[in-house]
């Protein structure tokens, strides 16, 4: 456990990064841009963020993280259990959950956007405001389970 424990952390670590990268001056600068030429930059990273690097990232780490949860649960008297199963949650909440429920649905509709629409001025600053409020929520969980984790590692490394 101990190894995917700090595999968990370090990857966790690598998706809080992106997600702060994005966050701090990607969107902003996308949204400085004049907005049909954002909207088809934004429409285009959708695309390409399934790449293999980043998709053995962003499904990975769930699958970790629920084995790690099923881990603590089972050994609960393990002095590192709550450390993983808070990591788990705080992943798979924080971040999984908050991209199906929050990110990908703004995704989706900007991806049926034409950045041409009188009206996609207004639809593309109420996307930036809403996605950048969902993704340092994604950020901040992915720091926290980063934490978290790796403090279990400490555990298991003591015990």
């Amino acid at each position: 456990m101990l190894q995917l424990s700090l595999g968990t952390a370090v990857a966790a670590a690598v998706m809080s990064g992106i997600f702060f990268a994005f966050s701090s001056f990607i969107v902003t600068a996308l949204g400085n841009l004049h907005p049909a030429e954002g909207i088809k930059a934004m429409q285009r990273i959708n695309v390409d963020v399934f790449c293999w690097s980043f998709s053995l990232l962003f499904f990975g780490i769930p699958l970790a993280a629920l084995i790690l949860g099923v881990y603590a649960v089972l050994n609960w008297t393990q002095p590192h259990a709550i450390y993983f199963l808070i990591g788990s949650v705080t992943y798979l909440l924080g971040c999984f959950l908050v991209t199906a429920v929050g990110n990908v649905p703004l995704n989706d509709s900007l991806a049926r956007l034409d950045a041409g629409e009188q009206s996609a001025d207004a639809q593309w600053r109420k996307y930036l405001a809403a996605w950048i409020r969902w993704n340092h929520v994604r950020a901040a969980a992915c720091m926290i389970a980063c934490i978290v984790f790796a403090g279990a590692s400490l555990t298991l490394k003591i015990t």
